[in-house]
């Protein structure tokens, strides 16, 4: 797959895996997918796009999280600071990515999208060919958001961010060099037990 696309710009990737899921009641990234834990799926789903480097955040619930990542070759980094909010992740998950080397874009996913495809992840960077813009998101319903890439010139804003509300600030402040790609599947993400059960029994 990977050798149909061209790579417009180096890409990395970064898996935001440092929630404690308070509303589920369990750690959301260990609930089974076919057969998978979710966050397995997000990191194969990542991998098979051969983008590097790889991040994952972890945060809460570290041990067992850790310990189901320990089969993957990727970088783990642990954000001390999780309780502060999705922003955090963001910060130290891009840092950690800008150490491994230079990168031109970054890609962030979360883990309770089960739906994300290595397509999907290759058609936001394909959509980086249109240089004038600067971030290349998910659009599911009225929600611009995760999986979503952001250009080195978004960096330094994205360090700037603070609370849960992650990257849809800076979406809203760049609007005009925002592009867009349909994943309707993307509305269908895991909060609460009822979210759980439902998507188990779908």
């Amino acid at each position: 797959m990977k050798n149909r696309i061209k790579k417009h710009v180096k890409c990395g990737i970064v898996i935001l895996a440092a929630g404690a899921s308070r509303r589920l009641g369990e750690p959301k990234q260990l609930l089974s997918y076919r057969g998978k834990t979710l966050i397995s799926t997000a990191v194969e789903t990542a991998m098979a796009t051969g983008l590097e480097p790889l991040i994952v955040v972890l945060g809460a619930q570290i041990d067992s999280l850790i310990s189901e990542l320990e089969p993957y070759d990727l970088k783990i980094v642990v954000n001390k600071h999780w309780r502060e909010g999705m922003s955090s992740s963001l910060r130290i998950g891009l840092e950690a990515a800008m150490k491994e080397g230079e990168i031109e874009a970054i890609i962030f996913m979360v883990c309770d999208q089960p739906f994300v495809t290595p397509e999907l992840l290759l058609e936001l960077l394909e959509r980086t060919s249109d240089e004038s813009k600067l971030c290349v998101a998910s659009k599911y319903g009225e929600v611009r958001g995760t999986p979503a890439l952001f250009r080195k010139q978004l960096f330094p804003a994205l360090f700037t961010l603070k609370g849960d509300a992650g990257a849809r600030k800076l979406m809203e402040q760049y609007e005009t060099q925002v592009e867009l790609v349909d994943f309707p599947l993307g509305i269908i993400d895991i909060d609460t037990k009822n979210d759980s059960e439902t998507f188990l029994k779908e």
